[in-house]
């Protein structure tokens, strides 16, 4: 069975992520991204139970695009939530128990963070400076027998292929905005936003966790647009998401993805 990877409060602050199906093909992010070595392990049911409500702030994965095609990140990798949307090709490597001699690739998307636990410095392999990978159950049964609980892997970044636009998800009160971004293309990782109102210039939006973004402002009432930044240094402005008449608690699609 899966190696049991104890999540702490931390990672569990937001649970809500139901699992989507939908599926992604992926390719080399730059040419120097080449193979790294990690080790992986699952965490969740068969059927994608219990990896939702994660730390990057995605909620349900199956209606927001991602499915159970995903992973957690050990500290490592995770970088404070700012991975949070990359994609990644992992195949199990130099083990009895990867499938089909380790030639299976599997493309997943970092939405969850595998916290460390140091009370078990030996035995938990998301402590640092271990980059390690908990994948969901069917993820995980696709490159190695599923008994095995933790198996060596290679990994590599690639682009994220996904359907239709940016996704912009709007929380907060009249005062405040905290806006969760998701179905990110390309470089798959967002690090800067910034926010627009159709009565104001732009203005930069912060960080909270995960990809959830907030602004302190009113801006109820205004159409919105906004300027996103990924890790790969490309960005993409998306006029007018959001109608004056948006509604807190909706999403709203942008007509704009990132090309590569």
């Amino acid at each position: 069975m899966c190696a049991k990877v104890k999540f702490s409060s931390i990672a569990l602050i937001v649970i809500s992520i139901a699992l989507i199906m939908g599926s992604f093909h992926c390719e080399v992010v730059e040419d120097n991204y080449g193979w790294d070595d990690a080790h992986a392990t699952c965490y969740g049911g068969i059927n994608g139970s219990g990896t939702m409500f994660g730390a990057c702030g995605y909620k349900d994965l199956f209606k927001q695009g991602y499915g159970v095609e995903t992973t957690a990140l050990s500290t490592a990798l995770f970088n404070k939530g700012l991975t949070c949307g990359a994609c990644y090709e992992i195949k199990c490597t130099n083990s009895k128990w990867c499938l089909k001699n380790g030639t299976v690739l599997i493309h997943v998307t970092a939405t969850n963070f595998c916290p460390p636990n140091y009370t078990k410095p030996t035995e938990n392999w998301c402590n640092p400076p271990a980059k390690h990978f908990d994948l969901t159950q069917p993820m995980f049964r696709k490159i190695a027998v599923y008994k095995a609980g933790v198996v060596p892997v290679q990994y590599r970044r690639v682009m994220c292929h996904k359907q239709g636009g940016i996704k912009f998800e709007i929380n907060g009160n009249p005062y405040f905005l905290l806006v969760l971004v998701y179905n990110v293309g390309g470089a798959g990782s967002v690090v800067d936003v910034k926010i627009k109102g159709s009565k104001t210039g732009w203005l930069q939006m912060s960080r909270n966790w995960g990809q959830n973004w907030d602004f302190h402002g009113q801006m109820v009432g205004q159409s919105l647009s906004f300027r996103l930044t990924t890790s790969d240094g490309k960005w993409v402005q998306a006029d007018d998401v959001a109608p004056s008449y948006w509604k807190f608690g909706k999403s709203y699609e942008a007509k704009k993805q990132f090309s590569f």
